[in-house]
């Protein structure tokens, strides 16, 4: 019998993974916001040193993986495994940035949700007993992103009010089965949710259906309520999205006023900064969990939280072809004990 299950959809971790070390990086808005003192990097470069957006992405990544190895005083040969993505068509931001790494490599598309695939494998891949250390990476960029699904940014198109601004950052957290913690105690996968939106520039309501099927999921399996934790992220929902979650559970009786929130409210001043229903891209979660989250759990600040990226499962192609945009979420239960 498989004990590790607990409930339809969520995985229970015997002997929860720690997370060793963390590190993020970000850009020149990033380094604008009111979470510009949680970053290990900022760039007023948005090319990061390279000829391209791209190749600036890719530097991204290479450079928060050897933050988090210096942090835990590692080197790449103490890696088993290495799950990363990003946002580009065949992860190139991921593959063109670890490939001097030497470390066995899966390369993952989650979309916005891609740091919560990468630290639930890694999670898994140690609780079961294949492997000893791995590293959770993603990145995105706002040039790379308007060039691949929206617009080319010297076009200067308009973007209307439920737009969001795709980070421009990069985080990597680095797993082992010894620690101090924060703890990788629990998993929820997520299923693919599409209600039928078709807007690119509303990923907000795109994605809150899959939220809140993945965290219905998590608390029915669990048999938890959100007051059970200190505090409930999900990622890139932005104001709209983010309104959207609390209103389903509301129409179901569950009150997520106290202590829910959305990274991509928390990224960037919305007002100030002018981000319309806030920030959005695979690197804003995975940025805040490195540099914001994983900090306050280790400085007693909260003791359990469950952080909950969303993804749009889209492609230009997908657009063009006038298909909706399905959504995803993965859940993970973060704790400052196992």
């Amino acid at each position: 019998m498989n004990t590790k299950r607990v409930g339809a959809r969520t995985v229970i971790l015997k002997d929860p993974p720690s997370i060793l070390s963390y590190a993020n990086i970000g850009g020149k808005l990033e380094g604008k916001g009111p979470m510009a003192q949680c970053f290990d990097e900022l760039s007023e470069d948005s090319f990061f040193g390279e000829k391209t957006w791209e190749k600036g992405e890719s530097a991204m990544q290479q450079r928060v993986v050897e933050h988090a190895l210096s942090k835990a005083n590692l080197t790449p040969e103490d890696l088993d495994f290495i799950f990363a993505g990003d946002l580009l068509n065949q992860c190139i931001g991921s593959s063109f940035g670890l490939r001097d790494f030497n470390i066995p490599f899966y390369g993952l598309y989650g979309a916005c949700s891609t740091m919560g695939e990468s630290l639930s494998l890694a999670a898994m891949a140690i609780d079961g007993g294949f492997a000893s250390k791995a590293a959770a990476v993603t990145s995105s960029h706002f040039c790379t992103a308007e060039r691949q699904y929206r617009m080319p940014v010297p076009y200067g198109n308009q973007r209307t009010p439920t737009a969001q601004w795709t980070a421009t950052a990069a985080g990597c957290c680095i797993l082992g089965r010894e620690g101090q913690g924060p703890f990788v105690t629990h998993i929820t996968c997520g299923k693919i949710v599409d209600k039928g939106v078709c807007d690119v520039n509303n990923m907000g309501a795109a994605m809150a259906p899959a939220a809140y099927d993945t965290l219905s999921a998590f608390f029915k399996d669990t048999k938890t309520v959100p007051s059970d934790y200190d505090l409930i992220l999900t990622g890139d929902l932005g104001e709209l999205g983010h309104s959207i979650v609390q209103d389903f559970f509301a129409k179901d009786g569950v009150n997520m006023k106290k202590n829910y929130l959305d990274c991509g409210m928390l990224l960037y001043d919305l007002e100030k900064q002018d981000m319309h229903a806030g920030a959005s891209g695979c690197g804003c979660s995975a940025s805040l969990l490195c540099g914001y989250l994983l900090p306050g759990l280790r400085a007693g600040k909260w003791r359990r939280i469950v952080l909950a990226p969303t993804g749009a499962l889209l492609s230009p192609t997908s657009s063009f072809q006038g298909e909706s945009i399905p959504g995803i979420c993965h859940a993970v239960c973060i704790s400052s004990e196992k």
